[in-house]
């Protein structure tokens, strides 16, 4: 699709794989600022952009263009040292005196107070995003502002250390403004106890790996990327403190071992999670990794990947007619979005533009794109920590998350199917498809029918996960729960093993204390008619027929109007194993299912699968679970 704004000749010989350079970046930061700019209130304090308002009301979503726009714009100055080329700093000076100068105010410019989360919450997200402007900004923007000015920017400012954040990564956002004041000799006991708070905070979430639960529980996505390490670590770069910086940076060394895996040879990143409206925000720890060198990926493969994600969506109509940026995935897609979404929201995808940070002479940008992880060759990749197995096949550039350890359930919430989320729910997620939507047929979902009523999955117990060479496995137990009728079956639960060897996923299932006359139901991969891709799923044990039927989804996924996905059924009571291959490829040629395991043997408890080459064998145990993977 074409793009609204001019873009420089794309380079093949510097970025042979995505033909994007600094000045592209550049481009695509000054077009969607451009675009965004035409809604501003006169004097410059909001941004109301055209869309369906969120939750918090029109002026809270119009203190979210002002200032998610900032930081794009914010990014591109200071990367180019203070160069305005389309005289920003001056609408955003603007838009700061006219905002603060009576907040809370029902007219047409004053930004709403900031609040505590359940009262008046989302200004504080936004007070992150105008701190960090300011900061990158400072030499330019706050240094030549009135006195009154920066007084009452400080003091709106404040209101987010002076209110309760959401239990989660929104103790970065007091944080970050913390950071700015103390950056500009505003510091006081106020700035440090909100630091240190969220430092504190941060400790406790951190599992390991690289990998941070957002807030307490196991909720793990990609808030990792572009909130819990992008702060602390642009923290430090920015304050030039390199204890802070050797800490947080070896995190995210740390977590790009893995996370930079998860971005498919088209560039697209995981459907996985919430707030996927951000889109190429997927990427800013990618970029954050190359501009401070804490990072596994040569500079090369780090454009790759990040200049891969940024086209990706510009080249699917991720832009409307306007030249901004739409609430959904591609275009606008409903079923992508959560309640706080907002017309202004997809712009936190400016912290994608962290990477202009790195000056026109960085190795970012000058040494020539390599490929990316997913083109290098077939990786399986177990992530203990968060409880994920990632798997990736170089032939089509698909890469899948089978997921054994994230939820979006808090400790002290009960689990019931009314709080279901098919972004973290679902037990695998890929590059190129997306969860159905709720109220479908689930995709990749296990589901006990007792009483004709169909199970959910919500709390996600992870079991264990492993890899070797060419090969990977991930577990988990969950307790069923039900929309209707009583929420949960005294006794039931399942307990769940993915093992990825190439392309494929052996799927192992134990139920325990299923009630006489239940069923169970087990679905792949949900793709279009019109895709090139097949989702394959074939019974090796415990269903009525090993062929699937194929079942509708008709309100589709983020990448088809419509989709359509195989479904495995059968008897279980008591305690019962059920066994299936499932595949996603694009590849044309790829072999039968029935052709790819050559024998199973299930005794009791303990699964043994010989794969077709005869001399590959995966044994599977429950209770406890262990998972083997040898050739003779």
């Amino acid at each position: 699709m074409s793009i609204p704004f001019e873009l420089p000749a794309d380079d093949h010989d510097l970025s042979p794989s995505t033909g994007y350079t600094r000045a592209h970046w550049e481009a695509v930061a000054d077009g969607l600022l451009t675009a965004a700019w035409r809604w501003s209130t006169p004097g410059c304090a909001l941004l109301d952009l055209p869309g369906r308002p969120s939750r918090s009301g029109v002026r809270s979503d119009g203190l979210e263009g002002y200032a998610r726009t900032f930081l794009a714009a914010a990014f591109r100055i200071a990367g180019a040292d203070g160069d305005d080329p389309h005289g920003m700093l001056e609408r955003y000076a603007s838009g700061l005196a006219a905002g603060t100068r009576t907040p809370g105010r029902d007219d047409t410019e004053s930004w709403p107070l900031i609040l505590d989360h359940d009262v008046q919450g989302q200004p504080m997200v936004e007070s992150a995003s105008v701190a960090l402007g300011l900061r990158l900004t400072a030499p330019w923007l706050w240094k030549h502002l009135d006195a009154g000015v920066r007084d009452r920017a400080e003091e709106w400012l404040r209101g987010a250390l002076r209110h309760t954040p959401a239990p989660n990564n929104w103790y970065l956002f007091p944080y970050t403004v913390a950071g700015f004041l103390e950056s500009v000799g505003r510091g006081d006991a106020e700035t440090a106890a909100a630091r240190q708070r969220a430092l504190d905070l941060l400790e406790s979430w951190y599992r390991g790996d690289g990998w941070y639960a957002d807030g307490d529980g196991r909720a793990f996505d990609h808030y990792n990327g572009w909130a819990l390490h992008l702060y602390p670590v642009l923290d430090a770069h920015l304050a030039g403190d390199g204890e802070a910086l050797a800490h947080h940076g070896a995190r995210l060394r740390a977590h790009l071992e893995g996370y930079s895996l998860m971005f498919g040879a088209d560039g697209a990143p995981l459907h996985f999670g919430r707030s996927l409206t951000y889109r190429f925000a997927a990427s800013a720890a990618v970029g954050l990794g190359a501009l401070t060198g804490h990072t596994p990926l040569t500079a090369g493969a780090s454009r790759r990947v990040a200049s891969g994600s940024l086209r990706h969506f510009l080249d699917r109509g991720a832009l409307d007619a306007d030249g901004l940026l739409s609430l959904g995935w591609y275009g606008p897609h409903e079923a992508s979005l959560q309640s706080y979404s907002g017309p202004a929201s997809p712009y936190w995808a400016s912290k994608a533009f962290v990477a202009l940070l790195a000056p026109a002479g960085h190795p970012l940008w000058t040494a020539p794109e390599e490929p990316a992880p997913v083109e290098e060759d077939d990786q399986v990749r177990a992530l203990p920590a968060p409880g994920l197995l990632v798997q990736s096949t170089r032939a089509d550039g698909i890469v899948r998350l089978h997921n054994h350890g994230s939820d979006h359930v808090r400790p002290h919430e009960g689990e019931t199917a009314a709080g279901d989320d098919p972004h973290y729910g679902r037990q695998a997620y890929s590059t190129r498809t997306g969860p159905t939507a709720s109220g479908n047929v689930p995709d990749n979902h296990l589901s006990v029918v007792t009483g004709g009523r169909p199970s959910l999955r919500r709390r996600v117990h992870p079991l264990g996960a492993g890899h070797g060479d060419g090969w990977g496995w991930a577990a988990s137990w969950h307790r069923p729960v039900f929309a209707d009728g009583p929420p949960m079956v005294p006794g039931l639960r399942v307990e769940s093993v993915t093992v990825a060897h190439g392309r494929y996923e052996l799927r192992a299932h134990r139920v325990v204390g299923a009630p006489a006359g239940s069923r169970l139901t087990l679905t792949g991969w949900a793709t279009g008619p019109e895709e090139p891709l097949t989702s394959a799923l074939y019974g090796l044990h415990g269903w009525d027929d090993p062929a699937p039927d194929l079942v509708r989804a008709p309100q589709g996924t983020a990448w088809t109007r419509w989709a359509r996905l195989p479904r495995l059924t059968g008897g279980c009571a008591g305690t019962s194993v059920h066994l299936a291959l499932a595949s996603l490829t694009a590849e044309s040629d790829a072999a039968p299912l029935p052709d790819v395991v050559e024998e199973v043997r299930v005794d009791g408890a303990t699964i043994e699968v010989t794969w077709a080459d005869g001399t590959t064998r995966t044994r599977i145990a429950f209770d406890p679970v262990e998972v083997r993977h040898t050739r003779r």
